[in-house]
Order: C-alpha cells, then structure tokens, then sequence
C-alpha cells in the first residue's frame, strides 16, 4: 500500500499541473486570438475550471507556485468583473511575464566576475 507520504505528493503535483494548465490555456487564449471578447474569455475560463475542480485545492509554499496559483485565482476573478477585457488581457499577461520572469532569474545565473577567468591566461 502506498505511504500517505507519496499519496500527498501525487496530489500535489496534480494540482499544480492543473494550475499550469490553466495558466498555459488562458495565456495561450488571451495572447494567440487577435480578436478576444468578454465571452470568448468567460467561455475558456469555465472549460478550464472543469480541469481544476477534479483535483483537490492543495497548499503551496513555495514562491512561484504561490504565485502561480494567484495568478489563476485571478483569472478566475476576472470572469465576474466588468472591466475592459484588453485591461483585463494586460493585467493577465504582464502578471505572467512576472511569474516567468523570477522562474528564469533562479535557472539563470550570470556570473559575477566573468572576466576573472581569463586572468591566469596573460
């Protein structure tokens, strides 16, 4: 039978791709599609939901997935509001090149002293 442990991990990680779906789905939607409209986005974040109400809403601690999962409680919100959805598709956009952003600061590091390597060469 297997562990708590690894039946809590498995559900983690379905969660969180779940929410990477999302994101990627929306994203993808709000950024391909010349012409969006308020229903179009209101339809795409209904079908998406379908995706994330099969897994279970798990605790994240870590900064990005944090992140993440408010960028799409956010997604979510703003299928209720009324604002403008061009505002509403910069909001959305701006807040994920965030999110992708401080994923590639922590995968990249530029080193300090580059040109400290060639100095033993003279």
């Amino acid at each position: 039978m297997a562990s708590q442990k690894a039946v809590d991990n498995a559900n983690r990680l379905r969660y969180i791709r779940a929410l990477e779906r999302f994101h990627k789905s929306v994203i993808g939607y709000l950024s391909g599609n010349p012409e969006i409209t308020i229903e179009g986005y209101n339809k795409k974040i209904d079908s998406n939901l379908k995706i994330l109400q099969r897994v279970d809403e798990i605790a994240l601690y870590k900064g990005d997935l944090q992140d993440l999962q408010k960028l799409v409680k956010k997604m979510i919100a703003f299928k209720e509001s009324d604002k403008d959805v061009n505002e509403i598709k910069e909001e959305i956009l701006y807040a994920s090149n965030q999110l992708d952003k401080t994923k590639n600061a922590r995968r990249y590091k530029k080193d300090k002293h580059s040109q400290s390597i060639y100095s033993d060469w003279e």
